[in-house]
């Protein structure tokens, strides 16, 4: 059961709250709406549910808040918003990655893929998804955990007539597994027609809760809607028979050839009609919104609002001219299907610690982006090593780094910088990992995760672009130009360790500010801003130095003390000691407490 107590939203500026003091229940096995108009606070009441929004109260799944539940997406499905996810990232390629986010099977993407009606869709990029294929992505993204409770924001927008009918009978087969559904709309004959219950807002406070029958009965008119093109006659005698017969009976004139008659049925229209001869083109039942009557009973209205959609209109194209058809809907034998899997799935698997690491993989792998700033990289490298090689003046270490004087930085640093970024920076304006819930939550694990990744990544290319620039240099220049240097360790470590730093600093930049331009400007702030700072520091008069720490820590521990861990113990100094090492390191420090302080959460695990 999903219990919202007192859901209050922090207001802003002197507007008033979004929701206010909002408190309701969803019960197990069936289908709750949350109705309102637009503005009326039903998405700040998600939000407030899932701790994404700031304010008071507390809402209970199962009798736990959110962050009190180990594994919210076994708990949890949500669809809030824009369907999340890279638009350059393919529909397999994201449901993958959310498997490994979720810790369920790969399979489980590929099950969820024929359920939704999404096969034959796998290779396309979300960017180029059809009308109505992204909401279905975004159902599939909620199921993924197979959760107990889904909440759902507009699950039927920009779903044609059929596929609106396929989602609520899956949503159906979900609750009637025992799951607990809600979701939001602002269509009260939607509510009245699919929920078991309705909650209706206004203004973010409660005006109903109510069952569906009875919302149907007390907020919603029933109606007569006939289409003849004699409508101002047929509403005269309609309105003179209700008057000699003293029966409340409306006529509204919906615009051109349609009327409304309200307190009445098709049977005593339709023999109204035939009695004065008045051809009807369409007569049907239907369920209006409860609106008072403009000047009492028997009244015909001319300027009534514009006409709503009726229940014999051909439903909308579901996709856009050119993507291909959508696949078939799943109906109600896959939504039972889908019912006895979610039963069959385990409730609390093994966590994993590389679950976070398996999803950074998927994360970094899945966009072209990556293999693009690589090739790039490569390239600039290459080029301007053999500038700097021809010549002869700079540097050999300079030349494999193809790090010219008048750069701040190397390419392999920037591009090294620029992954980092990218780790956090795609995800906050893309958020993935919680399935559409909003910013990126602050995990431990997934914060080691993505700097071990950023930390391999920039260690790969910083060999990779020394090798490739090695290489280039020997077949244009021959070998016997470049002799290996006797201190090729500590210059080896001192490159290694800037790639890093700088992979870190776009990384910790990125998650403190949520954007992947403050993680590139972190990295270039280093070179640009701390370095020559520091340098100055640096170079000035000083009374003690910390040269002669080896050998002080030789007499310290006496025979067990080896030359070769002193020899590494100089060269490590030697590497801290540059300027670029001091100023990487302070800006990793900071930006890492900046990052824990601005709202690590400990409650949420990996």
């Amino acid at each position: 059961m999903l219990q919202a107590i007192g859901l209050t939203s922090t207001p802003r500026r002197d507007r008033p709250p979004a929701v206010d003091d909002l408190t309701f229940e969803a019960r197990p096995g069936s289908v709750t709406a949350l109705l309102g108009p637009p503005g009326a606070g039903k998405t700040t009441a998600l939000r407030l549910m899932l701790e994404l929004e700031p304010g008071r109260g507390i809402t209970y799944f199962r009798g736990r808040p959110l962050h009190r539940i180990a594994h919210p997406p076994r708990e949890v499905g949500v669809l809030l918003g824009d369907i999340p996810g890279h638009p350059s990232r393919t529909l397999r390629g994201q449901l993958r990655m959310l498997c490994a986010a979720t810790g369920v099977p790969v399979s489980r993407a590929e099950e969820l893929v024929r359920t939704v009606g999404l096969t034959g869709l796998e290779r396309r990029r979300i960017g180029t998804l059809p009308v109505g294929a992204d909401r279905r992505l975004g159902l599939a993204s909620a199921l993924l955990g197979a959760p107990h409770t889904l909440l759902l924001d507009q699950p039927g927008a920009r779903l044609s007539a059929s596929e609106g009918a396929w989602l609520h009978e899956l949503l159906r087969a979900h609750a009637s597994g025992g799951g607990t559904v809600l979701y939001t709309t602002d269509d009260p004959k939607e509510a009245a027609r699919n929920a078991d219950r309705v909650v209706t807002l206004a203004a973010g406070r409660l005006v109903a809760d109510q069952e569906a029958a009875e919302f149907a009965r007390t907020r919603l008119r029933p109606r007569v809607a006939v289409r003849t093109p004699q409508a101002a006659r047929l509403a005269a005698v309609v309105t003179q028979e209700a008057r000699a017969a003293r029966r409340p009976v409306e006529v509204v004139a919906e615009g051109g050839n349609l009327l409304s008659v309200y307190g009445s049925d098709c049977a005593a229209v339709g023999d109204t009609a035939f009695r004065h001869g008045v051809p009807v083109h369409r007569l049907a039942a239907e369920t209006g919104d409860a609106r008072p009557a403009p000047h009492g009973p028997g009244h015909t209205d001319t300027t009534s609002p514009p006409r709503p959609a009726e229940a014999d209109d051909p439903p909308q194209a579901s996709e856009r001219p050119g993507d291909g058809p959508v696949a078939h809907a799943a109906g109600p034998r896959e939504g039972r299907a889908l019912t006895r899997r979610r039963r069959r799935t385990p409730r609390r698997p093994a966590r994993s610690p590389l679950r976070p690491l398996r999803y950074e993989v998927h994360r970094l792998l899945g966009v072209p982006s990556t293999p693009l700033v690589l090739a790039a990289v490569l390239l600039v490298s290459v080029t301007l090593a053999l500038l700097l090689g021809r010549g002869g003046h700079a540097a050999l270490p300079a030349v494999l780094a193809a790090w010219p004087e008048i750069s701040p930085l190397p390419p392999a640093a920037v591009g090294a910088g620029l992954l980092g970024a990218f780790s956090f920076g795609e995800e906050y304006r893309y958020p993935a990992l919680t399935s559409g819930r909003g910013a990126v939550p602050r995990r431990p694990g997934l914060l080691l995760a993505k700097l071990a990744v950023a930390a391999t990544v920039a260690l790969a290319l910083g060999a990779f672009v020394a090798l490739a620039d090695l290489a280039v240099l020997r077949l244009f220049y021959g070998g016997e130009l470049i002799p290996v240097p006797r201190n090729w360790p500590t210059l080896s470590a001192s490159w290694l360790g800037l790639l890093v730093g700088c992979a870190w600093a776009g990384l910790l930049g990125a998650g403190v500010f949520r954007a992947a331009a403050a993680g590139v400007a972190a990295v270039l702030a280093v070179p640009v801003a701390f370095v020559p700072l520091l340098q100055t520091v640096l170079t000035g008069p000083s009374v003690r130095s910390a040269a002669g720490l080896p050998a002080r820590l030789r007499e310290f521990v006496g025979p067990r003390w080896s030359p070769e861990l002193e020899h590494w113990l100089a060269g490590s100094l030697r590497v801290l000691g540059q300027p670029a090492g001091v100023a990487l390191s302070l800006t990793l420090t900071g930006l890492l407490c900046a990052y824990v302080f601005t709202g690590l959460r400990r409650q949420a695990r990996w």
